[in-house]
């Protein structure tokens, strides 16, 4: 039977087969937003009228005989970055409260097109900030495995609705691991697509070289699914690559890695990690071997600047994106009394408006791009990015995948990290070198740390373009280890009720 708890495949082939309609599938969901949504904090808002009108649409087209794209009534949870007309998005900031836009981002419109039901907007970092969604302007989220703990950042929003079943697929973005550290810490798979492969329109910009859409859900199959409806070439987006959509569902369902050498990058593991997560991620590279992968050790030495580099790039980047906020075109306005200059009414607008994370990253940013400093600061991060895209040339030149846990430690306590920012930056640093690079990376749960009972991601990256590679290991991976466990990682979560 079709419910909540079946893949968005199975739920797919349901639908196709008529054993149920996308209204009942979204009611489903809906109800499930409504129960235990009040303790996750997933959503920002809930789409209630638009996500049944849009079933009851599909369910129409179906009835009458039309061709329906694979994904058509299905449901899906969106990160309040990304532009859809007429329906609040706020970037999880006071800044943007009751924005409204007038269009659709290009992923929205690819969506709606596919006929997939978009349930609502998801709860995010501001301006995708930070690694824990503790810097909405709108509360926490809260992980489904331990409400005490956080469910990943900037996109927790997204993975937490995928953690507890209110939602089978969902849109992140990925600056510096946006994507991925939320769904190692939520037992759920997040990709990064290679930049330029998903359309950036629409998407508000935190550090435009470095931003990036991308599927999440919670087999890889699911999210393979997903990225081939939002993947192509636009016009619209100057970034975006006009080449054609890497086969990743058929990828997805190789299950099949004999004669693969996957690289475990020396750079990545070690000192600052988790025992339990290098117990996890060893565990999964061993199921490699076992599946017929071979294995070789990489070095890439240049990864030890990639984590100081990221916070002078994407602050600097983020202090030109975030001028537009000036209180004189849209957004919040405080303290027009008439009698106010405008420089008085952008600079109270500002205060108010933005949180304290993103005004450290704009006095981040801006230093860094001023008088003097610009080469010193910005000129020298650039460089290192440089060595960093050499050092994966090199990687790639040995293996076909990368492989490394996607973060040190395993979800950790709300309120923990809060007033310091350094310890929490730290928590990106083996997902940060595929932004600066531009790859595509997958992160998927490899286990339960023994520690304290929570998930633990294991990370693959694939050379630009070449997603694909990283759809055919994670789908391999994913079989080997559900055959291991004789059952998937999600099947242990926790009843939400009564935590």
């Amino acid at each position: 039977m079709t419910n909540i708890h079946s893949t968005a495949a199975q739920m797919s082939d349901a639908l196709s087969a008529g054993s149920i309609t996308s209204v009942e599938l979204t009611e489903q969901h809906l109800d499930q937003i409504h129960k235990v949504d009040s303790q996750v904090h997933a959503f920002l808002h809930v789409d209630r009228e638009n996500a049944l009108a849009q079933a009851r649409e599909v369910d129409a087209q179906r009835k009458s005989g039309q061709k329906l794209s694979l994904l058509a009534g299905v449901p899906l949870a969106l990160k309040d970055v990304l532009a859809q007309k007429g329906v609040p998005t706020t970037c999880g900031s006071k800044m943007l409260e009751g924005w409204r836009p007038p269009y659709d981002s290009t992923v929205v419109s690819k969506l709606k097109e596919a006929g997939v039901v978009i349930l609502g907007k998801t709860n995010m970092d501001e301006f995708a900030m930070g690694s824990s969604t503790e810097n909405s302007a709108y509360g926490p989220t809260h992980n489904p495995w331990d409400l005490t703990r956080i469910p990943g950042g900037s996109g927790g929003g997204s993975a937490a609705a995928l953690a507890s079943f209110e939602a089978p697929l969902a849109i992140g973005t990925d600056t510096g691991g946006s994507i991925r550290q939320p769904g190692a810490v939520t037992g759920t798979v997040g990709v990064k697509p290679t930049y330029g492969a998903v359309s950036r329109y629409g998407l508000v910009a935190f550090s435009s070289s470095l931003d990036q859409a991308g599927p999440c859900a919670r087999t890889v199959l699911d999210t393979a699914l997903l990225h081939e409806v939002i993947a192509g070439y636009d016009q619209m987006d100057s970034t975006s690559i006009n080449a054609p959509v890497p086969q990743v569902v058929a990828a997805a369902k190789k299950l099949d890695v004999k004669g693969l050498k996957i690289g475990v990058v020396k750079e990545l593991s070690g000192e600052g990690y988790q025992e339990g997560v290098l117990q996890r991620f060893n565990e999964a590279v061993d199921a490699l071997v076992q599946a017929g992968a071979e294995i070789v050790e990489v070095s890439c030495p240049n990864f030890e600047y990639a984590l100081a580099a990221y916070y002078l790039i994407a602050p600097s980047e983020a202090s030109s994106n975030l001028a537009r906020f000036d209180s004189m075109r849209y957004g919040l306005r405080v303290g027009d009394d008439g009698k106010a200059s405008a420089e008085e009414v952008m600079n109270l607008t500002r205060h108010e408006g933005f949180g304290a994370e993103v005004k450290r990253r704009i006095i981040l940013g801006t230093y860094a791009l001023s008088s003097g400093y610009y080469d010193a600061y910005y000129g020298s991060a650039q460089k290192v990015r440089t060595l960093l895209i050499r050092d994966y040339q090199a990687a790639f030149a040995k293996a076909d995948v990368l492989v490394s846990p996607t973060c040190p430690t395993t979800a950790f306590k709300l309120g923990e990290n809060v007033d310091n920012p350094v310890a929490m930056y730290l928590n990106d640093i083996a997902t940060i070198p595929v932004n600066m690079a531009g790859i595509g990376a997958m992160s998927l749960p490899c286990g339960l740390a023994p520690e304290d009972g929570l998930p633990v991601g294991f990370q693959i990256m694939s050379p630009a373009m070449k997603d694909d590679l990283m759809y055919q290991v994670g789908g391999a991976l994913e079989a080997a280890l559900i055959n291991k466990w004789g059952k998937t990682l999600l099947s242990d979560i926790p009843v939400l009720e009564g935590k």
